[in-house]
């Protein structure tokens, strides 16, 4: 328990947990307030109180890189507040992760900063929606969650927001850290953390980049795609590749269109745990697409690269500094 009076700022934006079961459509939509979903939360530790900012009722689907871009100021004006200690967001879990490494990346505060949502919608039995603020409001008020970056708490769990992915359709433990697991829990009510982010990193961006497109790899790819992209304007690429960081032979004829328009293209890996690694020398495998200049994104997944990409494209154009922003990890 607390020692000592936290202040923490919520911020409501809408996603499942502000949803209930509309009979005349007959599917869940956004209908409650930020008061509403407060008013359902028990057990909060008396040290705490709360401040309500009701940002929208945006599905998870509806949030554009804009709007992670005004959200980012928002919350930096809000942590210069001394009176605050923290913020929650609330958030559509299907973008949650995409707005939690966003934030990551512009905020160089020490305060938490914590995102949280519901699988289940308040008219659906086991609505988790409560448990989950709850939780994230306790985090948001630890002392030890301080200079951890932003943070993701649902079902118990507190991921990093450079690692929490969703990982199931419909499971209230759908945001794990394949590679590397939670950074810590909450048991009872107490936060718990065994272990830190090992690189905390943020990217200077005076804007965001949005014109950055995101491509799979299957097989029987081609590049008609990437062409399309390349010719109407896209600033960067993002290719979830196969494997280590594999393409088919005719999307890499893309790739290298991409390179030669000066054009940055990412490689990440489709599959769920690893890192992309110039391996492999035949003709699509990433040692020939390194030798292109493609750059590696590590363990780093394709929509977070994305982020990523608009960001360090938000900042600066020199290639070489885009470079490191993906694969030495530290910046000037």
């Amino acid at each position: 328990m607390l020692t000592e009076q936290k202040t923490i700022l919520i911020i409501f934006t809408g996603g499942t947990i502000s949803m209930q079961i509309d009979p005349n459509v007959g599917a869940a939509v956004p209908t409650l307030s930020g008061q509403q979903i407060l008013a359902t939360v028990s057990h909060l530790d008396p040290h705490i109180q709360t401040r309500v900012m009701d940002y929208g009722q945006l599905p998870g689907p509806h949030v554009t890189p804009q709007i992670m871009w005004n959200l980012a100021q928002i919350v930096r004006d809000r942590l210069a507040d001394p009176v605050i200690d923290g913020v929650v967001i609330t958030h559509g879990t299907d973008t949650l992760e995409e707005t939690a490494y966003f934030l990551d990346l512009v905020l160089d505060s020490g305060k938490p900063v914590v995102l949280t949502g519901a699988m289940r919608n308040a008219s659906e039995l086991g609505f988790e929606g409560p448990a989950n603020l709850r939780d994230a409001i306790l985090c948001a008020a630890s002392p030890a969650a301080r200079d951890l970056g932003v943070l993701v708490c649902m079902n118990e769990q507190i991921l990093a927001a450079s690692e929490a992915t969703k990982t199931h359709t419909e499971e209230a433990g759908t945001f794990q850290s394949p590679n590397f697991g939670p950074l810590g829990i909450v048991d009872m009510g107490k936060v718990l953390f065994y272990r830190r982010p090992i690189v905390r990193e943020t990217i200077p961006a005076t804007r965001v980049e949005d014109r950055v497109d995101l491509f799979k790899m299957y097989t029987g790819a081609d590049d008609r795609f990437i062409r399309y992209a390349v010719d109407s304007g896209s600033q960067g690429l993002v290719i979830e590749a196969l494997g280590r960081g594999n393409v088919p032979p005719a999307a890499a004829a893309g790739i290298e269109y991409a390179i030669s328009k000066g054009l940055p293209v990412i490689i990440t890996s489709r599959a769920l745990r690893g890192r992309v690694l110039d391996a492999y020398g035949y003709e699509g495998a990433g040692k020939r697409l390194r030798n292109l200049g493609v750059i590696f994104a590590d363990y780093l997944n394709s929509q977070k690269s994305r982020i990523k990409l608009m960001l360090a494209l938000g900042a600066t154009h020199d290639a070489a500094l885009v470079k490191r922003y993906f694969e030495e990890g530290h910046y000037d």
